[in-house]
């Protein structure tokens, strides 16, 4: 049990304190829409500090690498959005609705920037590659995931808040902007203080979990599912992740990409952003469903750094 615990980053110690805190203390009438509005500005910050940090040189030279960009970018949305569509499909009528729309949402998020990162380097995949593709995941998926989402609303599934398609444009969207533009002025105060603006980061996301599943707790999160519904969750959460790393791993080898390009492939495509999920859930997400969603990212998220840290160990190379 040790050896798992070394696996959990900040993060993911940052989460499981905000799910707790959620659970004994949740804020309820207008505590809760103090906490979206704390939520808000918090996601805004994290939005502008992105902005301010990603270099627009790596997004472009990112965007010319078809090779490996464009099946990535693929297999990130689409094939791992059918994938989830899929597994939401069994869920549905067994599992809360609002559950079974959050592994469709799993599905189209984009890739892990810092984790991705780090397992490539591990397992001494092309680092490069890692870092460019998947900040371009993460910000193609402002613009993908958020109208994959509306559209399931439209098609008549229950949760999606159309009115959030805005909200994305003000408090993702502009301060991203903001901070590109200020990038040559403000970024290399970013990065001198890289420890305190990743806490920053990760505070950020811990605020928007603790609003979001807040709201949910209020709902009766707790008492919707018994045992044998956890591990249908679980289970199914299980077989999404191993779909999409052995998935990822075959479709790279299809391609013919060199080792290096393989393993980032791999861990950029099979890894989903809980530092995406968190803040989209709570703009595009009314805050009654937002926690309910947010459940199957969650356990992913923990699993797949489970599942990561002995794979890269398997890849590194010997010295």
């Amino acid at each position: 049990m040790g050896r798992v615990l070394t696996f959990f980053d900040p993060l993911v110690r940052l989460l499981l304190v905000a799910i707790f805190a959620a659970s004994v203390l949740p804020v309820s009438g207008q505590g809760a829409v103090i906490a979206r509005s704390v939520s808000d500005v918090a996601i805004f910050l994290l939005f502008l500090l992105n902005g301010l940090r990603l270099p627009r040189a790596e997004i472009w030279r990112g965007m010319r690498n078809a090779r490996v960009l464009v099946p990535l970018i693929l297999w990130v949305f689409a094939v791992m959005g059918l994938a989830g569509w899929g597994v939401s499909e069994i869920a549905e009528g067994i599992l809360p609705a609002s559950i079974a729309l959050g592994f469709i949402f799993l599905g189209v998020l984009p890739s892990t920037v810092q984790s991705a990162t780090a397992y490539t380097s591990i397992a001494g995949g092309n680092v490069a590659n890692s870092v460019v593709a998947a900040a371009v995941l993460n910000i193609l998926g402002v613009f993908i995931t958020a109208p994959i989402m509306a559209f399931v609303a439209n098609s008549g599934t229950p949760g999606v808040d159309l009115s959030g398609l805005q909200r994305i444009g003000m408090i993702l969207l502009l301060p991203f902007v903001i901070g590109q533009a200020l990038q040559s002025r403000l970024g290399a105060l970013v990065q001198d203080n890289r420890t305190m603006i990743g806490w920053m980061d990760r505070i950020a996301i811990a605020i928007a979990v603790y609003a979001a599943f807040s709201s949910a707790v209020v709902q009766g999160l707790w008492s919707l599912l018994d045992a044998s519904g956890w591990a249908l969750m679980l289970g199914l959460v299980i077989a999404l992740l191993a779909f999409a790393f052995v998935g990822a791993w075959m479709v790279s080898g299809v391609l013919g990409l060199p080792r290096e390009d393989r393993i980032s492939f791999l861990f950029a495509g099979a890894q989903k952003s809980i530092a995406m999920g968190a803040p989209l859930a709570a703009v595009l997400f009314p805050p009654a469903v937002a926690g309910l969603v947010l459940l199957p990212v969650l356990i992913y998220h923990l699993l797949q750094l489970v599942i990561s840290a002995p794979l890269a160990s398997r890849f590194t190379p010997p010295q």
